[in-house]
């Protein structure tokens, strides 16, 4: 198996394009009254035009070269996935329905395996020269068939060096040098683009204030999850309700232990970050603090996509944005030289492509 250097970034850009396509599918659904495309016995079902687009995208990655045919396959595949996938439902039903409780958590598991899997492959262990080297020369045949963006060759040139260093064969690594440094320039609008998104975002959002505001939530939440589980379990279940207040504990159930098990693990690794965070300037509480807002988000989340349905993408979204803060200030740190030292901190290889 010869790994693609780049290759995560486009496996993650089709599965963020493919929850994009069932979103706005579903809203557009919602506000138009579910219309059917056909007429009489005839209902083209959205999955359709989803697997024409699969197809589309497969013939265009074996049919054409370059990065633009390679986005073109990205895009494609994730819109075609997505419109699949958003009618998962009828395919695990006798009756066909659209609205089967279930599809949402059946989506929630594909995109998340989907996700770790592709992170697996980058990271379970570092790349080697051949496929730096090989990863370099697949960027030199971009260059040859439609000119290098500048980003684009700077990749290379870096995969080369890196190839070089691991011991790739000095001619073969001139040789790709050469074909990369002849290249063409061709436009650099996409990713122009992607580095300007990121400057939308307020940059009181960017402030670090968030990280003691988030971090504490993340605590509470955690701690208050695994007490009320707890007494839930214990009481063998509780409901009350009056006019003004709903208490509802659940009793022993699958669901309750995840969400148990779940939080007791996020406590533990975020009360000693947050308590760390204020007597020590090194990275580790930051990035204890994206673990456990990582581990919190998605295993609530899938909790909450079986009992909840598409309602959980609320309480996800508040769990991601989290993720998204302290993200970005681990970030910020890793860029950030060490107080009282000249030299920036040892960035895991898991952290490259947040570099990036």
């Amino acid at each position: 198996m010869t790994r693609d250097a780049t290759g995560s970034s486009s496996a993650e850009a089709f599965v963020l394009i493919a929850i994009a396509t069932i979103l706005i599918t579903r809203l557009y659904l919602q506000l138009t009254g579910y219309p059917q495309v056909g007429g009489g016995n005839l209902h083209i079902a959205h999955a359709l035009w989803g697997g024409a687009l699969m197809m589309l995208a497969l013939l265009t990655g074996w049919l054409l070269i370059g990065a633009g045919a390679r986005v073109a396959a990205v895009v494609m595949g994730g819109v075609g996935f997505g419109l699949f996938l958003d009618e998962v439902g009828k395919f695990v039903t006798k009756d066909n329905d659209y609205f089967y409780g279930p599809a949402a958590e059946i989506m929630y598991i594909l995109v998340v395996a989907i996700l770790v899997g592709a992170r697996m492959v980058r990271d379970f262990r570092p790349l080697t020269a051949r496929e730096c080297l090989a990863s370099a020369t697949a960027i030199a045949a971009d260059g040859v068939a439609r000119g290098l963006a500048d980003h684009r060759r700077e990749i290379g040139l870096a995969l080369l060096v890196q190839a070089e260093q691991s011991g790739a064969d000095r001619a073969a690594v001139g040789h790709v040098r050469g074909l990369i440094a002849a290249a063409g320039t061709s436009s650099d609008r996409l990713y122009r683009l992607q580095r300007w998104v990121p400057r939308l975002i307020p940059g009181f959002f960017r402030s670090p204030r968030w990280v003691p505001v988030v971090g504490w939530l993340l605590v509470v939440s955690a701690v208050s999850g695994l007490f009320f589980g707890l007494l839930g379990i214990a009481l063998g279940g509780y409901f009350y309700q009056d006019d003004d207040v709903t208490v509802r504990l659940d009793g022993m159930n699958p669901a309750s232990v995840i969400l148990v098990v779940n939080a007791a693990v996020t406590s533990a690794i975020a009360v000693p970050a947050m308590i760390a965070r204020h007597r020590t300037t090194r990275l580790w509480p930051l990035r204890w603090l994206r673990n456990a807002a990582l581990l919190f988000t998605f295993l609530n989340a899938f909790v909450d996509f079986a009992t909840e349905g598409f309602a959980a993408l609320i309480s996800m979204s508040i769990g991601l944005f989290t993720l998204a803060v302290l993200t970005y200030q681990v970030d910020v740190a890793i860029r950030r030289p060490v107080s009282g030292d000249s030299q920036r901190p040892q960035v895991p290889p898991g952290d490259h492509a947040l570099q990036h």
